[in-house]
């Protein structure tokens, strides 16, 4: 069971019991601070370098029209919605509710408001542990994709969500994981996988961060730093973990899967030695990509056969660097910058066409947004994806930046929460249902 913390970042004490919202402004006065300016033009969003030069009280607050720096049109329209006035419930309708339509109404709550209304009396405080309750969550479409970052500060993991349907930033505690998990490797399904070197022993842990449920996988028959990848079976209530080649890329070690059904790791094909692009590898329709230098192109591993192929798929000419990126609907995406000198870069998006095996490209970052993201040619950025979303972000900027492959609209996270340099993110999908057993 989650202990809430006591206040948010801004101070203010808050009535959850388990997360911690981020922040105390709305989005749309934090959209309003952001495009306000001084009598001089220049930019002021000290709350104290406006006192005294207006009156800014609601009947009298001028409308500012300036569209603020960064966001198009439709990034405002989406971040600009009107807040709705609280409604007063009344007590005897809600009492007389039937517990099946009740617990059908409370799984359709987004998951981390849930924590806020087990405050309401001592049922709704045991709903995690009621089985009709769950029963119903797992039946409700998902709330929507999520943002994890974890990190360790002195060596306390530290861990915010940012929901993007809510558009609000909320923290989770996770003290509840050993040490030894430092490595984030990635979230599939509700669940969020780790691992790490207890001493000189390499270690996987699975776990779910609403419940804080978690268990350590048992040991690889080749015991050394892997690169993993987890996949979860809501349908079947089970998840896999795939070990490919050491971390590093030096040794070829055979391909290693974990089925959570019978809690053991099979040993499968050893990928053929090739030369890896980078460690990065993208999941996409029970086939596991990752990029080669020598032979060019991508190797796939398919799961239901656990045999290695390569795809002489030819990467666009003058890419800097390049991730793979896992959609719906069989869909791979590359994503990179591409150019020779730092005035001509730019920042594409292809998708692999399998039938030529060659990629297309399918959109390009606008110049704002990829000097806002990248103001060095050389800075680092990291990129991965879910569900035909896109995130791409900056270390050095503290900077995340949204695409959505399908509505072909770019946004920036609001209020991003990346100040730690070595944060580590991937998308995340909050549901209470998700077993680690």
């Amino acid at each position: 069971m989650i202990e809430m913390g006591d206040a948010s970042e801004s101070g203010a004490r808050t009535s959850t019991s388990g997360l911690v919202r981020s922040g105390s402004f709305s989005e749309e006065e934090r959209i309003q601070r952001t495009a306000s300016f001084g009598a001089s033009g220049s930019r002021n969003t000290s709350p104290l370098g406006r006192m005294g030069s207006r009156n800014t009280s609601p009947s009298r607050q001028k409308v500012i029209k300036t569209k603020p720096r960064g966001l198009d049109e439709e990034t405002v329209t989406t971040f600009c919605k009107t807040t709705q006035p609280d409604i007063q419930m009344e007590d005897n309708i809600w009492a007389m509710l039937p517990e099946d339509l009740l617990n059908e109404i409370l799984a359709r709550v987004p998951p981390f408001m849930i924590f806020r209304l087990r405050s309401v009396c001592k049922r709704w405080n045991s709903i995690l542990q009621d089985n009709s309750f769950l029963k119903f969550h797992s039946q409700v479409p998902s709330h929507g994709p999520c943002l994890l970052t974890y990190w360790k500060n002195s060596q306390t993991p530290q861990c915010s969500v940012f929901s993007l349907p809510l558009k609000q930033w909320f923290r989770i505690p996770f003290t509840f994981l050993p040490q030894w998990a430092f490595w984030l490797v990635g979230s599939s399904g509700g669940l969020v996988c780790f691992s790490g070197l207890d001493g000189l022993t390499f270690k996987i842990l699975v776990c779910n961060p609403l419940t804080q449920s978690w268990r350590t996988l048992p040991s690889l028959h080749y015991n050394q730093q892997r690169q993993l990848v987890m996949v979860v079976d809501r349908k079947d209530r089970s998840f896999k973990v795939i070990a490919t080649s050491d971390i590093y890329g030096d040794k070829s070690l055979p391909t290693e899967v974990y089925y959570s059904k019978v809690d053991k790791w099979s040993v499968h094909q050893t990928m053929p030695a090739v030369n890896l692009c980078s460690s990065k590898m993208a999941f996409c329709d029970s086939r596991l990509y990752l990029e080669t230098l020598s032979p060019l192109g991508l190797m796939m591993y398919r799961l239901n056969t656990g045999q290695w192929e390569h795809i002489p798929a030819k990467f666009p000419r003058s890419l800097l660097d390049g991730y793979l990126v896992a959609g719906t609907q069989k869909r791979l995406f590359l994503v990179g910058r591409i150019g020779l000198y730092s005035t001509l870069q730019s920042m594409r998006i292809w998708e692999l066409d399998e039938t030529k095996y060659v990629w297309v490209e399918i959109s390009r970052m606008p110049p704002r947004y990829f000097r806002a993201l990248l103001r060095l040619s050389a800075e680092r950025f990291e990129c991965f994806g879910q569900d035909n979303l896109i995130c791409f972000t900056s270390w050095n900027q503290g900077k995340g930046l949204l695409y959505d492959v399908e509505k072909k609209v770019w946004c920036w996270i609001a209020g991003c929460a990346l100040q730690a340099y070595n944060s580590q993110l991937c998308f995340y999908e909050p549901r209470f249902d998700s077993m680690v057993h």
